[in-house]
């Protein structure tokens, strides 16, 4: 069965169009019927983000949960990390966060995780799709058995003291300025909330969030503005999450981005320090940099690539028994505590090791230094241009020329007609023309 819904991280596409109530009410009703197992009460737990259309959404999928038997917990607006954990916390059959993570606000999605707090497999997905397509009306609950609903209180509070408690419990932030941007989304509560408690002198921006701000002009996406207010404020850190708070990107005291290769670089080193590497190994996907790769091989860690995409990180992760992944974008999963992607939680554990070292945040989080990298995207209207001969012959070519010395990543986009083209290597003009050559046939090829 070929997907039409679901894509690597849920459902994803624009609100009203894409992500229409019929569609999330669909939604409900299939995962509903799907988690249901056994007499007990099924329920199911929904967060959402900020995005004016989360209302619409969350409505629907209420009312497609209920139609089938299945109780609602609402918690409003929470981290998608935090709706992984209190699922499994809480015992509930299925758990799902409305959100499109970095996307703009115009944009919506639906993330479904099992009771296990893990996203689902594609081929739960895969059924979910199968129930979708199908008549369910006569699988509808009769009305003594139609599901509940009810918004619950304290459930920030809980991931506020599960974030906290990720770190060593003698360990303060107490005498670090720290400035924090939430995009506007999910986290704007929460996380001001955690940094304060652990003792920071702590100045928020991106928590005033109306619906239509989220991820705009700030975040992690767009870290401008919180190199600014770390500058402005003289801030040791600044942390900077996306909508819905699974990926975090950072900013030293002048200002310089700290992206996910470094901050996975620097947990790595301190946790192998520490015992705490479950195994000698870090698992990323094939975009990030090569030297990440050479700085952990220096420091006797393996770094195993992926897919682009955190759910094949978490796959891999689990099926080497490694502990930490993650994503140059800031995706970072450590999964002694989290089942996806959580950017406080990380963002903890570098100022953890600021804290100890006692050094600034220039020094700490510059682990290695990045290798030229070069991206470039071609646009294609249909056809498969990698299968060119002409364009095969200069992927070899272009692989011959870095070899020992770069690497090249040529991808199709998984939601665009785009063939991604990335090289890097240690000789820039070299990585260039070998780019633009690759860039140029391909374009041919597309035309």
């Amino acid at each position: 069965m070929v997907r039409k819904h679901f894509g690597t991280d849920g459902i994803r596409g624009r609100a009203n169009a894409t992500i229409t109530p019929e569609l999330a009410l669909k939604v409900g009703q299939a995962a509903g019927l799907l988690f249901r197992n056994g007499e007990h009460r099924h329920r199911v737990l929904i967060g959402k983000d900020t995005r004016l259309s989360g209302y619409m959404i969350e409505t629907a999928m209420v009312a497609g949960f209920t139609s089938v038997g299945m109780d609602v917990l609402l918690t409003g607006p929470m981290p998608t990390p935090a709706i992984a954990m209190l699922t499994r916390s809480m015992r509930a059959d299925l758990g799902v966060m409305i959100s499109a993570s970095h996307n703009p606000y115009d944009d919506n999605g639906i993330k479904l995780f099992g009771p296990d707090g893990h996203k689902l497999s594609d081929a739960i997905e895969l059924k979910i799709e199968g129930l979708m397509a199908d008549d369910l009306s006569g699988k509808r609950a009769k009305s003594p058995a139609l599901g509940r609903v009810k918004r619950i209180d304290g459930v920030q509070d809980r991931y506020i003291e599960f974030a906290k408690r990720t770190l060593p419990r003698n360990l303060s932030l107490d005498g670090m300025r720290i400035a924090v941007d939430c995009a506007n989304g999910a986290a704007y509560s929460v996380a001001p909330a955690a940094l304060w408690e652990l003792g920071a002198e702590m100045v928020a921006i991106g928590v005033e969030p109306d619906g239509f701000n989220i991820n705009h002009e700030c975040g992690s996406t767009a870290p401008d503005a919180l190199a600014r207010k770390v500058r402005e404020i003289r801030a040791d850190i600044g942390i900077a999450l996306d909508g819905d708070a699974d990926r975090v990107v950072l900013v030293d005291e002048r200002g310089h981005l700290i992206d996910g290769d470094q901050i996975m670089a620097v947990i790595a080193e301190s946790w192998k320090e520490e015992g705490r590497l479950a195994k000698p190994g870090v698992v990323a996907t094939v975009m990030s940099n090569l030297g990440l790769e050479r700085f952990l091989e220096s420091q006797g860690i393996a770094l195993a690539r992926t897919a682009v995409g955190d759910r094949y990180v978490l796959e891999e992760m689990r099926k080497q028994g490694y502990n930490l992944g993650g994503e140059a974008s800031g995706h970072i999963i450590l999964s002694d505590y989290a089942t996806t992607g959580d950017g406080l939680v990380a963002a903890l554990q570098v100022l953890a090791v600021v804290k100890k070292l006692g050094k600034p945040a220039s020094e700490v989080c510059r682990r290695f230094e990045p290798l030229p990298q070069i991206m470039r995207n071609v646009r294609y209207k249909k056809g498969k241009p990698l299968e060119d001969a002409k364009v095969v012959r200069a992927i070899k070519d272009g692989e011959r020329r870095l070899d020992g010395q770069g690497r090249l990543v040529i991808r199709p986009s998984g939601t665009e007609t785009v063939i991604r083209v990335m090289g890097e290597g240690d000789d820039k003009t070299l990585v260039e023309n070998v780019v633009d050559g690759i860039v140029e046939v391909l374009t041919d090829a597309a035309a």
